[in-house]
């Protein structure tokens, strides 16, 4: 009967979104049950439970075929990311581009010693320690939207956060010709590979940018279709990039970066995609979760602890010193450094097409590097909750920032109480007056709830 489906039945992509879906949704009720635990560790914790280290239910090649969904969801995280950095406002504040570099710099070279002295060869610390200056945008954007928070430094950090990746797959792409020599590789493979790679992403991410910014200047008028024309240009952007063969990481985030610079009005740089984007992140975070493998933090445990600490410790004094030396406060300064701790997104994608440029290394760089990904996309979310509330930009303190400023200035009005002198209103009784029968005093009970 050919009519009736094969069995056993395959999880297409479809199935799997939805599968993915329904099981982040059960973890968003346990954080919100919980409410000292992020949502974005609740979708995690179920997608362990059920991925390929937990319960088996999502196996590794469900995994592997849902993997068009997180390209899609990073695509759409990092152009909302690069669409938060306005190459003039940089050029008119250049400090947040010596912080960036600050942080990067030290960053990197403190996970490249460590990663020294734990004896691993120095091309492949170099690229590792590359892979773990990036920071999570995922992580940022979602615990902002999950606490509200707005202000200066939230504004910031998405700003170091941009900056952060794009340094990030800079080295990442100055890095991977090293490795290809000591492999004997042809110098075409050498040299023109990493160019293609970084310049060909950057220059169609360009491209995709000026066709956006030309359909959009020139339909302001339908604003209704201006989320799609974002979200379909990203797509193109995507499925031509995996065709070409170039970066569907980088090229979004050129994307996003060159559209806010080319608007005068935020047609959509400033576009929210809504509720709607929240269905990504579940999908994104879950589909983390299950992918974590604790064989691997075992056997790199010690060089992974080490990087963690390590890496913390060089995000936050990079910022935090750098902003303070640049003329921002301290509360500022540590916000700031702590909301660049959490990684996930770019790093992953890295790990992937490292495996793609040099397949040799890929089992170690896999190992250490989604290895620390388990470890930060675990403290991650609760330190970004931290910073927000430091900086005190989460909706419930700016709520309470206005309530206080309506309350009224003056003691007596703080009080509740007005003192009235009254003797003017006050006459004797005339001598020929009644007197009046007093009542019987009535008796009332008080009682307490």
């Amino acid at each position: 009967m050919e009519f009736l489906p094969a069995w056993p039945l395959t999880i297409t992509p479809l199935s799997s979104f939805g599968l993915l879906l329904l099981i982040g949704s059960l973890g968003g009720y346990l954080a919100h049950r919980i409410s000292w635990l992020p949502s974005i560790t609740g979708f995690m914790l179920v997608g362990f439970l059920v991925g390929p280290s937990g319960l088996g239910l999502l196996t590794e090649s469900v995994l592997k075929d849902s993997r068009i969904l997180i390209d899609i969801t990073l695509a759409l995280i990092l152009y909302r990311l690069g669409s938060s950095l306005n190459l003039r406002f940089l050029r008119q504040s250049p400090r947040l581009v010596v912080i960036a570099l600050v942080e990067s710099s030290l960053t990197f070279s403190a996970v490249f010693t460590v990663l020294w002295l734990f004896q691993i060869p120095l091309a492949l610390a170099a690229l590792i320690a590359a892979i773990l200056v990036s920071s999570s945008p995922a992580v940022l954007l979602h615990v902002a939207h999950e606490v509200g928070a707005k202000g200066p430094v939230t504004e910031t950090a998405k700003s170091l956060v941009a900056l952060n990746n794009l340094l990030s797959f800079l080295a990442f792409a100055f890095v991977v010709p090293v490795l290809l020599a000591e492999q004997d590789a042809s110098w075409q493979q050498i040299l023109l590979q990493p160019l293609y790679l970084l310049l060909g992403s950057a220059l169609f991410g360009g491209v995709i940018a000026y066709g956006l910014h030309f359909l959009t200047s020139r339909t302001q008028t339908a604003a209704q279709y201006k989320m799609a024309l974002v979200v379909g240009a990203l797509m193109l952007c995507l499925g031509l990039a995996q065709q070409l063969k170039l970066s569907a990481l980088f090229a979004p985030l050129v994307v996003g970066i060159i559209v806010r610079s080319m608007e005068r009005d935020e047609v959509v740089s400033a576009l929210e995609f809504g509720s709607a984007f929240e269905l990504f992140f579940i999908v994104l975070f879950v589909f983390a979760g299950a992918n974590l493998h604790f064989a691997e933090l075992v056997a790199f445990a010690p060089v992974i602890m080490a990087l963690v600490a390590v890496r913390c410790a060089a995000k936050w004094f990079g910022v935090s010193v750098s902003s303070v030396l640049l003329g921002q406060t301290v509360r500022t300064g540590a916000s700031s450094g702590l909301l660049l701790i959490p990684m996930a997104g770019l790093a992953i994608g890295l790990v992937q097409s490292s495996g793609q440029l040099v397949p040799e290394h890929a089992a170690v760089i896999s190992a250490i590097v989604l290895g620390a990904v388990t470890v930060f996309e675990t403290i991650g979310p609760p330190i970004a909750s931290y910073a927000f509330r430091l900086a005190g930009e989460t909706e419930v303190q700016a709520s309470a920032a206005k309530q206080k400023k309506r309350q009224p200035q003056h003691p007596w009005q703080a009080q509740g109480t007005v003192d009235v002198d009254l003797s003017a209103l006050y006459a004797p009784e005339p001598a020929d007056a009644v007197p009046l029968v007093q009542a019987e005093p009535k008796r009332f009970k008080f009682w307490r709830w």
